[in-house]
Parts: structure tokens; sequence; C-alpha cells
């Protein structure tokens, strides 16, 4: 008779460590709080005119439901064959916004004193930016840094494109927590890649706390600042902001669980988060301190202000 598998540490399926793909799929609905992408788009006329872009782009970008108000020369005559419901093609501008989010997830973005792990932060942040990005008509792509091979979601728009975004981070993040403990693989190559995924003018989103990027990461991020938009979301744990002296427990994926002695955090000579902030915007890098204990509710308008600079 085959043995019953022991129940699973719930330690894994705590919100907090474990990342849910429904769950940031939910983040939709907080993104696009109080936002009408109609009317948030620039005209592209001096003076910073806000207006409503007349007329439809000629890239498809999705198939949703006709609505009341649609234009029916748009309908999808496959879709609407298909189903025999009424659907509509979505049609974006050709010279809309590109972006990729780089997620960085590897071992040292698995810690996490107050309400969940920095990577899972990272996640939360990311994914509710890409909502507001499809939502204005953008196209998102993912390049996720782990202890394995990085994970690549080339940039596409609409809801199938964050449908295949969230899905990627949790499986990434799944993986991620299952591997052993490993030093954290340099970002470099990950930047190179999300390169090769935008075009000129494109604009790159990346989620760390930067612990041991690489050493040529500050270079070539500094170098592909002059071809690429790029934005810093900079984790920062609140243990690592104030660390009083003490005795702490400790537990890992693996169930190892322990304390380790602490002494004062020494700050003399080390960069806080708004002096790394301050040295990337001097190299034209934008950045924004994301605190792991806020979550998402906070998160929102955080990322509708990174949004608006993209």
């Amino acid at each position: 008779m085959a043995s019953t598998p022991a129940p699973a540490d719930p330690i894994d399926t705590h919100p907090g460590i474990h990342l849910s793909g429904e769950v940031l799929m939910g983040l939709r609905h907080l993104a696009r709080r109080g936002v009408s992408p109609t009317t948030r788009t620039l005209a592209g006329l001096p003076g910073g005119i806000v207006t409503r872009r007349r007329g439809r782009g000629s890239e498809p970008d999705d198939v949703r439901l006709w609505s009341e108000g649609d234009d029916r020369r748009h309908i999808d005559r496959n879709a609407t064959a298909r189903t025999g419901i009424l659907h509509v093609r979505t049609h974006h501008d050709e010279r809309d916004r590109a972006v990729v989010l780089l997620a960085d997830i590897r071992p040292s973005m698995l810690f996490g004193t107050r309400r969940a792990l920095r990577s899972v932060a990272a996640a939360e942040a990311l994914v509710l930016l890409g909502w507001r990005i499809v939502g204005d008509g953008g196209r998102v792509g993912l390049v996720v840094a782990s202890g394995a091979e990085p994970v690549v979601v080339r940039p596409a728009g609409g809801e199938r494109a964050m449908t295949a975004v969230t899905g990627a981070l949790a499986q990434a993040h799944a993986a991620a927590l299952s591997l052993p403990q490993s030093d954290d693989r340099p970002l470099t190559p990950l930047l190179t890649l999300a390169q090769s995924l935008l075009p000129s003018g494109g604009h790159l989103v990346i989620a760390s706390a930067l612990d041991d990027p690489g050493e040529d990461f500050d270079r070539l991020l500094t170098v592909l600042a002059e071809r690429l938009s790029i934005s810093l979301i900079l984790v920062s744990d609140a243990f690592e902001r104030s660390r009083p002296p003490g005795f702490y427990p400790f537990a890992t994926q693996d169930g190892r669980r322990g304390t380790v002695q602490a002494a004062r955090r020494a700050t003399a000579g080390r960069s806080t988060a708004e002096e790394r902030l301050a040295e990337f915007a001097r190299r034209g890098i934008e950045g924004l301190r994301l605190d792991v204990e806020a979550g998402p509710e906070a998160y929102a308008p955080l990322m509708e202000r990174l949004d608006a600079v993209l």
C-alpha cells in the first residue's frame, strides 16, 4: 500500500512567501482604480497638452466582447462566428510603449522579516505596473532572474500578455523556493537579455535589492541608459533599514530553523537606499524605494507615479 505523502510545511503556502498567479491577476483592479486610460494618453503636442488620441492604431492588440459604444466596423468576424457572441478587435498605435519588467528573485531576494519576502514585494509592484501599462495600450514583457536559468516573456499587449507574465512569475518563484541555497548569479547578463527584447527608446524596469548585482552591472546599466529608458524599484526590508542588536530566529525554505545574533548595523561608509537612488538618478536612471512591509495598496500610487514617467 502506498504511503500518504506528508503534508507540506505551512511556510510554503504563506501568502507572503508563496507567489500566486491568481492573486497577481487580481491586482488588475487595484492597478487601474480611478484611472481612465482613454484620457491619459499624451497628444504629443508642445505645451504638455493632454487629450484623447483620436482614431485607432494600425496594429492588432486584443479581442474582447463588444460593449455599448464600440464601433461596429471593428467587429472581429472570426471570434464572433466561433462563439456566437459579438467580439471586437482592439488596436494600438504602432509607436506604443514597450516595457520589459526585470524581476530579481535570486536567492538573496528570498528573504523578509515583515509581511512578505523581498521577491514577493518585487513581483507585486511589477505586476501592478504591468497592468497599468497594458491598460493604456502598451506592451509588457518579462525577464526573471533567479537561481536557475532566466525566464523570458516577450513584450505583448492586452490581458493575455499579463496572463503570461503573472503565470511565468508564479512558476519561476515556486521553482526558486525549491532550489537549494546558493550564491546569487550576476544580473549583468539579464540586462543584455532584456535589451534584446526592446526597441531603441523602450523601457526597462528593474525590481531588485541589488545585492551582488555583478562587477560590471553599474557600467552596463549606465551604457544602456543611453539607448533605453531605465527605472529602478529598489526593494527594501525593514530589518535592513533598522536592525537593533539582539538574537533573531530564522527559517529557510528547506525547513531549517535557528537563531542568529546580530550586532547594531554600522551605517558609516555604507550607502542608504536614498543615496543609491540619487547616484542612479545622476546617471539618468529614475528610481524609487519599495518597502516590503507596505503591501500592494501602498505600491499602487507608487507605480502610478512611475508609470507617468515611462
